[in-house]
C-alpha cells in the first residue's frame, strides 16, 4: 500500500489531544453546539483502525435510522478529508464502511433492536471499540450497561477495548451525570468541550454564539459553553425519551391527535404534532419542526410537505394575520383561545401528563428538559414559566387545551 503523509494538526484541529490518545474504557465527551466532537471522533476512529488491523469499531444511536445521516456521513467526510478514500468502501446496505487493505469493518446499529448488538460478530480482528454518538438519547442506564457487556474478551497485543460517548448536555436528570461526571473513576475520562475550540468556524457561526450570549444567557450556558441543563425547577418532569408504535396508539380508543404552531421569526417557530391518551394520562410527541426566520409561505409548505395541512392546527392568537395568511395558503390553521391565567391553568393540567418524545423529535426534548419556571431575585421560583426554551412548550400546550378543555377554554 502506498504510503500516504497526513498532518493532523492541519486537519483535525486543536483542543482534542487528551481525548484523541486516551485509552481508558469510557471516554465520555460533553460538549456545546459546533465544538466538533462528532467530527473529531470520525476522524480519530479513521486513523485508529488504519493504525490497528486488528480492530473494529461499532457505532451506535438510539435509532438504526439516524444513523446514516449522522455518524456514517461524518465517517465518510472522516475518510475525505483524511484523503484516503482509495482504502475504504462505504455501503449504504447494508450500512457498513470496510477498511479495504485488511477487511476491517465500522458496524452500525441502533439500540431499538438490542439483540442485533449483543450478536455482533466481525470476519477479522476483534470489536474492541463503541461508538456511542448522541448519547443522551440512551435514556435508560441499564441498556447501556447491556452494551458494554458485549464488549468483552481479549484483545491483540496493543489494542484497547473502549466505549466512546459524545453529546450535548441538554439534562442534568440524565444518568450520564451521574454515572461518568459526578463519580471519578480510574477507568474514566471525562471531557468538556465548547464551540470555542473549533477553529473551523467563520465570522457567521460565530456571531449566532455571540447573540445567543447576550440574548439568552441560559441557552447559551447549555448550547455554547456546553453545560448541563438545569436539574430543579423543572416544569414537566415526567418526560421519556423513546420511540412508540404511531399506528398502534392511533388504533387506541380514545386517543385523540392535536397539533401546534408558535409563531416566530428571531425566535424560532415552532410546530409540534401529538397523540392524547386522557385515560392513560399520555401525550405522545411524535413530529416536529423548529425553524427560525422562515415566512408564513415556508411554515405553510413545511406543513403541507409533512403531511399536515388538512389537519387542525392551533397557533397563537396573538398573530391573527400569520394566522389568515396560513388559511390562504391551504392550511387549517385556527387561533387558540385565551383566558384569565390561561398559561398557568393550562401548565398545571399537562402536569398531570406523562410526556413520551420520539427520538426524532430532538427540539421538543431539548425544550422540555429545560422548560423551567422564572425566579424572583431572592432566587425563588414564581409561577411563571422563562420565555427561553418555551416555544416548542407553548405550541404543544395550545394544541392540548383544544382537545383536553374543548371550544369554552384554552390555556393560550
Amino acid at each position: 500500500m502506498k504510503e500516504k503523509v497526513v498532518s493532523l494538526k492541519e486537519v483535525v484541529g486543536k483542543g482534542y489531544g487528551d481525548f484523541w490518545r486516551c485509552e481508558k474504557r469510557y471516554r465520555v465527551c460533553k460538549g456545546s453546539r459546533g465544538s466538533k466532537k462528532s467530527k473529531t471522533s470520525a476522524l480519530n476512529f479513521i486513523v485508529r483502525m488504519m493504525k490497528h488491523p486488528q480492530a473494529n469499531l461499532l457505532v451506535v444511536r438510539k435509532t438504526q435510522a439516524t444513523l446514516k445521516d449522522s455518524c456514517y456521513s461524518d465517517l465518510k467526510w472522516a475518510i475525505s478529508r483524511l484523503g484516503v478514500e482509495a482504502y475504504w468502501k462505504c455501503t449504504l446496505n447494508p450500512l457498513e464502511i470496510v477498511y479495504i487493505p485488511t477487511g476491517q469493518r465500522i458496524l452500525f446499529r441502533g439500540m431499538d433492536d438490542p439483540l442485533k448488538i449483543t450478536s455482533i460478530s466481525v470476519p477479522v480482528g476483534v470489536l474492541c471499540w463503541v461508538w456511542i454518538e448522541e448519547a443522551y438519547e440512551i435514556t435508560k442506564e441499564d441498556d447501556f450497561n447491556k452494551l458494554d457487556m458485549s464488549i468483552r474478551g481479549e484483545v491483540p497485543e496493543g489494542l484497547f477495548k473502549q466505549i466512546t460517548l459524545t453529546f450535548n448536555p441538554w439534562s442534568a436528570q440524565s444518568w450520564l451525570k451521574a454515572r461518568f461526571f459526578d463519580t471519578p473513576d480510574e477507568d474514566t475520562f471525562t471531557k468538556t468541550t465548547t464551540y470555542q475550540c473549533n477553529e473551523w468556524l467563520d465570522a457567521s457561526d460565530l456571531g449566532i454564539f455571540e447573540k445567543m450570549r447576550v440574548n439568552n444567557p441560559r441557552r447559551y450556558r447549555i448550547e455554547g459553553l456546553g453545560e448541563w441543563g438545569i436539574a430543579e425547577g423543572l416544569i414537566y418532569d415526567k418526560v421519556e425519551y423513546r420511540d412508540f408504535d404511531i399506528q398502534a396508539l392511533r388504533e387506541k380508543a380514545g386517543i385523540k391527535s392535536a397539533f401546534g404552531l408558535d409563531f416566530g421569526f428571531t425566535d424560532p417557530t415552532a410546530f409540534v404534532a401529538m397523540l392524547i391518551d386522557e385515560e392513560d394520562a399520555k401525550i405522545y410527541v411524535f413530529d416536529e419542526f423548529y425553524l427560525r426566520g422562515v415566512t408564513n409561505a415556508r411554515i405553510a409548505e413545511r406543513i403541507d410537505a409533512m403531511g399536515y395541512a388538512g389537519q387542525r392546527i392551533v397557533c397563537d392568537s396573538a398573530e391573527p394575520k400569520s394566522i389568515q395568511e396560513l388559511q390562504d395558503l391551504g392550511i387549517r390553521a385556527e387561533p387558540s383561545r385565551k383566558g384569565r391565567d390561561s398559561v398557568l391553568h393550562g401548565i398545571q393540567k399537562l402536569q398531570n401528563f406523562t410526556w413520551i418524545v420520539s427520538t426524532k423529535c430532538v427540539e421538543f426534548f431539548h425544550e422540555i428538559s429545560n422548560y423551567a419556571w422564572e425566579k424572583d431575585k431572592f432566587g425563588k421560583p414564581v409561577d411563571k414559566p422563562e420565555h427561553e426554551f418555551s416555544h416548542c412548550m407553548d405550541a404543544a400546550r395550545y394544541a392540548a387545551a383544544k382537545v383536553l378543555v374543548g371550544e369554552t377554554f384554552s390555556f393560550d
